[in-house]
């Protein structure tokens, strides 16, 4: 079979090649590692549950006068559900501290899902789309910044970084929505109390997208290993947009377009310094079906195959404990 596709991409058939093969092939695999196309189902249904039970989370306040946990998470209509569920994990987690989610509008937020999640989190805040690019225009003009601006349209991942950071100060903590938290989660905690370098966690597996080699060769220094940014913390002031721009403009130039692209630019944003690193047994990335049952970790990253144990399984430990609190 490799033979015929080889001959196949000699004859300028690339792209019949990933439309009949590995497209296909990838699915089937993907479905694999899924459990299945019963288990599938199983997943979607869950999913389906879940934002259901998002609607009749209880709210959850913090003790008076506890210091803010500001979230900064990039959502929309298609997450609010998700990000709800984890901001209200690390509060239920985090009694000491009021979770403040500052919710980044990527197109499709609307108002009613603003106030789901202020329902459950009286102090969450929203950055209106509008808003936002019009912060861009001013701070990344399209003319002087055309890769970053042109990217993030069609890779919402940048917007982790670009609508976040761009024309901003300070340290803040940027999370993905697909984590959930079910102990004190002391890493992120002491990060937010007393930022002083990059944090980060820690990869299940090398997920860059790109050469190390060229990564390091554009960051000037050694990259770090194993970055994933399903929290990263940083300073806004102190990303360089024009290093930025010319990163990623000369990524996709030389090694094409990836979906690890924002974790690489991360990861070369960190390079060279000393980085807060969470312990990769407590923030576990990709946990296995028996973990998402049974968690015994900090907190958990649900990438790739561990959609299974988060829609199916440990989303329902959380509402069980928001509705035990509450009461």
């Amino acid at each position: 079979m490799s033979r015929l596709l080889q001959l196949a991409r000699r004859a300028g058939l690339g792209r019949a090649v990933r439309v009949l093969y590995h497209a296909p092939v990838g699915r089937v695999r993907d479905s694999l590692k899924a459990g299945g196309p019963l288990q599938q189902r199983r997943t979607a249904a869950g999913h389906r549950t879940m934002t259901e039970a998002a609607r009749a989370l209880p709210r959850l306040d913090a003790a008076a006068g506890a210091p803010d946990a500001e979230l900064h998470i990039l959502t929309g209509s298609r997450f609010w559900d998700q990000t709800l569920f984890f901001a209200a994990s690390v509060q239920l987690a985090s009694p000491g501290v009021r979770v403040v989610p500052v919710l980044y509008d990527d197109g499709t937020l609307t108002e009613a899902d603003i106030a789901a999640v202020r329902r459950v989190l009286p102090a969450t805040r929203a950055e209106r789309y509008a808003d936002i690019e019009a912060r861009l225009d001013r701070h990344l003009p399209a003319d002087r910044f055309p890769t970053l601006r042109a990217r993030r349209l069609v890779y919402p991942h940048l917007r982790k970084l670009t609508d976040v950071h761009a024309g901003r100060t300070g340290w803040k903590l940027v999370a993905d929505s697909d984590m959930l938290v079910f102990r004190e989660p002391r890493a992120m905690l002491d990060w937010l109390a007393a930022p002083d370098r990059p944090l980060h966690m820690v990869d299940a597996e090398l997920a860059y997208g790109y050469s190390e080699t060229r990564m390091e060769e554009l960051a000037g220094a050694p990259i770090p290993a194993l970055v994933n940014v399903g929290f990263f913390g940083f300073r806004s002031e102190a990303i360089d947009w024009d290093e930025l721009e010319r990163w990623t403009r000369t990524l996709e130039e030389r090694e094409g377009a990836h979906y690890f692209e924002e974790q690489a630019l991360s990861a070369m944003l960190a390079a060279g310094q000393p980085c807060a690193v969470a312990p990769a047994a407590d923030y576990v990335v990709r946990p296995g079906l028996a973990e998402g049952q049974t968690p015994t970790a900090v907190l958990h990253h649900y990438v790739a195959e561990s959609k299974r144990p988060y829609f199916q399984h440990a989303w329902r430990i959380v509402a069980d404990r928001a509705h035990a609190a509450r009461a």
